[in-house]
């Protein structure tokens, strides 16, 4: 007798359990609801770490890393789905992975979720990527392919975004290809900065209004014609 009344409160205490994980599971469901209608971002962030605990997902997973890396949590993003290059990813996740890893200053294993990205969907966009991050690790080469991919292939009404002066602005993506394409032939030879000079006039003709490469210009520039050392370095 005393042994089934112990089998019977056991079970009840399962039953409970489990009454309470569906409970408490359809009380994230709402909550996190709720927070993507309010825009409250943490309150979302809070509501599927909590799902992930009490029914982990993949899916929830790749969710709560985009909305971390969309609010520039970079280390937050990665530390929730890991910074391994895996081709079983979802679009999300390698995404995910791809623009945090550039955030973070890690611009090789960057570059292998930008190639699973490009393998999968090739884009304009996405071969300014891939050039970019191969200059960045030295391989010229590589760049150079991406980049005459991209001035074929970028349309006039293509755009992109920079971030080095305080307000970000966009800029024509042909000539943002321009200005990537001078780095590679300044990286060739770095004596003849006119070929370099003329790539990057040749973006500002598209788009005057290109901050970086005006400054790249002008570094080049400086680099032709450095100014005469004071009378005394003589």
């Amino acid at each position: 007798m005393k042994r089934t009344v112990s089998v019977l409160l056991l079970m009840a205490g399962f039953i409970g359990v489990g009454q309470s994980t569906s409970e408490l599971q359809k009380h994230y469901e709402a909550f996190y609801k709720e927070m993507r209608l309010q825009g409250d971002m943490n309150g979302v962030i809070s509501a599927l770490t909590h799902l992930n605990v009490l029914s982990p997902s993949k899916e929830r997973k790749d969710t709560l890393a985009y909305i971390y890396a969309n609010n520039n949590k970079h280390m937050q993003a990665l530390n929730t789905i890991g910074v391994e290059k895996d081709e079983a990813d979802s679009d999300l996740a390698v995404q995910v992975k791809a623009i945090s890893l550039k955030a973070i200053n890690q611009p090789k294993r960057a570059l292998e979720q930008f190639e699973i990205l490009n393998k999968r969907t090739p884009s304009p966009y996405l071969a300014y990527e891939l050039a970019d991050l191969k200059i960045q690790t030295g391989d010229n080469t590589g760049a150079s392919t991406n980049i005459e991919y991209g001035i074929a292939n970028a349309k006039d009404d293509m755009k992109y975004a920079f971030y080095e002066r305080q307000q970000p602005y966009e800029v024509s993506l042909k000539a943002a290809f321009l200005h990537l394409k001078a780095l590679v032939a300044f990286n060739a030879d770095k004596e003849n900065v006119d070929a370099a000079i003329a790539l990057i006039d040749e973006a500002l003709k598209i788009d005057p209004s290109f901050n970086l490469a005006s400054l790249s210009k002008q570094a080049l520039e400086s680099r032709k014609n450095p100014p005469p050392a004071p009378e005394g370095e003589k």
